[in-house]
C-alpha cells in the first residue's frame, strides 16, 4: 500500500515548483489533492489527476482570510476530509532594510505567514473532529540563520517554524501534528535566474556540491505527511545539503 493512501492532501502554491513536487509526490503514493493558487490551474489539475487520484485546483488568495475560510469548506465538501495541510504559498521581494519600503514588508508577511494563519485557523477545526492530521510549513534555511537583504522574508519564515512548534504544543492532545521543513539553495525557475557566478558560490558551500531538487523537498513532505513520521512534531528539518548558512 502506498504511504498517503487514503488521505486528502490540501497544498497551497501548489500550481508550479515546490508546492506542485510535493502534490504529484503525494499522489504517487495515494493521496487525494487538492491545491491553491491565485488562479485556478487545470493542466496542473489534470497532471495529478493523471496518475490515478482525485485532483482539483482552486482559486484562492491565501492571504485572505475570509477567502481562506471560504476555500477550505469548499474543499472539505469536495473530499469528504483535509488530513494533510502543507503551507507552501510563498513570495520573495528583498532589498536592504535602509531601502525596503512599507509595502515590501507587508506583501511579504502577508503571503508568507500570515496565509499559514489563515489555513491553519480553517483546518484544525476539521482536524480535530477527524482525532488525526499532520500540518507542514514550508519555512527556509533564511529563516533559521537570516540573510542580509531579505530581512521580510526571513521573519516570515522564522515565524513559519514558531508557528508550527506552537501548534504542535496546541494541538497534540487531539491527534494533530505540526513541522517545518526549511529548504537550502534549491534548483528552481527562481534560483536558475541568478548569475551563473552566484549559483556558483553558493554550491561552493554546499557540502554536497550540489543545489537540492524540488523532490529532495517533496520526499520530505511525503515522510511528513504519513505515518512514518507518527511520533515527530514540532521540529524544523533543514534540507539543504549540509550548508546550514
Amino acid at each position: 500500500m502506498a504511504l498517503l493512501t487514503g488521505k486528502t492532501a490540501l497544498i497551497t502554491g501548489a500550481a508550479r515548483g515546490i508546492g506542485k513536487a510535493i502534490a504529484i509526490r503525494f499522489a504517487q503514493e495515494g493521496a487525494n489533492i487538492a491545491f491553491t493558487d491565485l488562479e485556478i490551474n487545470l493542466e496542473t489539475e489534470a497532471e495529478i489527476a493523471a496518475l490515478g487520484v482525485k485532483a482539483k485546483s482552486y482559486a484562492s488568495n491565501a492571504a485572505d482570510f475570509a477567502q481562506t475560510e471560504e476555500v477550505v469548506k469548499q474543499v472539505h465538501a469536495d473530499f469528504g476530509s483535509i488530513d494533510i495541510l502543507v503551507n507552501n504559498a510563498g513570495i520573495t521581494k528583498d532589498g536592504l532594510m535602509l531601502r525596503m519600503t512599507e509595502q515590501q514588508w507587508d506583501a511579504v508577511l502577508a503571503v508568507n505567514l500570515k496565509s499559514a494563519f489563515n489555513f491553519i485557523h480553517a483546518v484544525v477545526p476539521i482536524m480535530m473532529r477527524q482525532r488525526h492530521g499532520s500540518i507542514i510549513n514550508m519555512s527556509s534555511v533564511v529563516g533559521v540563520h537570516g540573510n542580509a537583504g531579505q530581512s521580510n522574508y526571513a521573519a516570515s519564515k522564522a515565524g513559519l517554524i514558531a508557528l508550527a512548534k506552537s501548534i504542535a504544543q496546541e494541538v497534540g492532545s487531539r491527534g494533530i501534528r505540526a513541522n517545518a521543513i526549511a529548504p537550502g539553495f534549491i534548483d528552481t525557475a527562481m534560483t536558475q535566474q541568478l548569475p551563473d557566478d552566484v549559483r556558483k558560490d553558493w554550491i561552493q558551500k554546499i557540502p554536497l556540491r550540489r543545489g537540492g531538487t524540488v523532490d529532495d523537498i517533496a520526499n520530505v513532505a511525503t515522510f511528513l505527511a504519513s505515518d512514518l513520521s507518527a511520533y515527530v512534531s514540532g521540529q524544523v528539518i533543514q534540507v539543504d545539503g549540509g550548508m546550514n548558512m
